[in-house]
């Protein structure tokens, strides 16, 4: 099993490896991918070296799998010629989601639809994929008419360059900028660019995601991203309404009994889900469970996960380990 991690040298393809060799994923050949300026430095993984290799390096070497992070413009090159070479591509970017002819994959989710001849697939965004974790069994369960999310996304989500300009404004120093304004003591209401209709593209990509992965338009779906100066994970406050009534015992029992979900609800020990306590974790958090009593069949709830894990590495690594446990690759 020969796997090519394309961005290697990034926030997110670090975690990948280390997401890897922690789920002893099945490799016989590693190939560390970045841009050419860092072409030819070297990687330490489950304690050998690793020299980085260029992209068309890459492609020449036939990986069987290649997990791609490293941005949407590289990705729409680089996905096709991995591809036309036999390599099965899982794609972090969010360059190929929306493709009509791609399958958008949470594993927990809709793994199930995947084949041999899926040669791009690519991996939903990192606050879509904690929300429809939670979303995806009630779903099947009460059928969801309207779902109203507000996240509080980490800085990492920006990458290195927002962990730098936080470190820099804790420490007093003057340095680049990766938001408009200081993240210090502050909550950004712009996450990504901004779409004609007033929305930001991740917002957009909350709407879009969710129907996608959940095979269902009928969804209305609308949300607010707002970026707080936190590393440990996103957080989003969930307003769900549902066609059907609902027992709260029951919604509890439905998430704790799916895979991949930890439900932290009880108020009297002031258990609830926080981003400090989801870094480093593969789990989506749920807690906060309750009625919502201005609105008929409807529900509250606050969703946790950290966005490098679940929201990336994690998740792109689970479709590999799908792909390869149903001999798709």
């Amino acid at each position: 099993m020969k796997v090519a991690v394309v961005g290697a040298t990034g926030m997110v393809g670090e975690v990948m490896l280390k997401v890897l060799a922690e789920r002893n994923f099945p490799i016989t050949e590693l190939i560390p991918v970045a841009s050419e300026k860092s072409v030819g430095k070297e990687i330490e993984w489950k304690g050998n070296k690793y020299k980085v290799v260029g992209l068309q390096t890459a492609v020449d070497m036939k990986a069987d799998i290649a997990l791609f992070s490293a941005g949407g413009e590289t990705s729409l090159e680089w996905a096709p010629k991995f591809a036309a070479a036999g390599t099965t591509v899982i794609d972090n970017s969010s360059a190929w989601r929306m493709d009509q002819t791609k399958k958008l994959i949470v594993p927990e989710i809709n793994g199930s639809i995947l084949t041999a001849a899926d040669k791009i697939i690519p991996n939903a965004n990192c606050s879509t994929i904690q929300l429809v974790m939670v979303l995806a069994p009630l779903h099947r369960k009460y059928k969801i008419k309207r779902v109203i999310v507000s996240t509080y996304q980490s800085i990492t989500g920006t990458g290195v360059k927002g962990v730098q300009q936080l470190e820099n404004e804790y420490a007093g120093i003057q340095g680049e900028m990766a938001y408009k304004y200081p993240i210090h003591r502050n909550a950004i209401p712009h996450c990504d660019s901004f779409e004609e209709n007033g929305y930001t593209k991740e917002e957009m990509k909350l709407v879009r995601e969710t129907q996608k992965i959940l095979d269902d338009k009928t969804i209305a779906v609308t949300a607010t991203a707002v970026r707080v100066p936190i590393v440990g994970g996103h957080s989003e406050a969930v307003n769900v309404e549902f066609e059907n009534d609902f027992d709260l015992n029951e919604v509890r029992q439905i998430l704790h009994q799916t895979s991949g979900i930890k439900v932290q609800d009880n108020l009297d020990t002031f258990t609830y889900p926080m981003p400090l306590f989801a870094q480093g974790k593969d789990d989506v958090f749920v807690g906060r469970i309750r009625r919502d009593e201005s609105q008929a069949n409807s529900l509250n709830m606050w969703i946790v996960a950290d966005n490098l894990r679940k929201g990336a590495a994690t998740n792109t690594i689970q479709i590999a380990e799908y792909l390869v446990e149903n001999n798709l690759v």
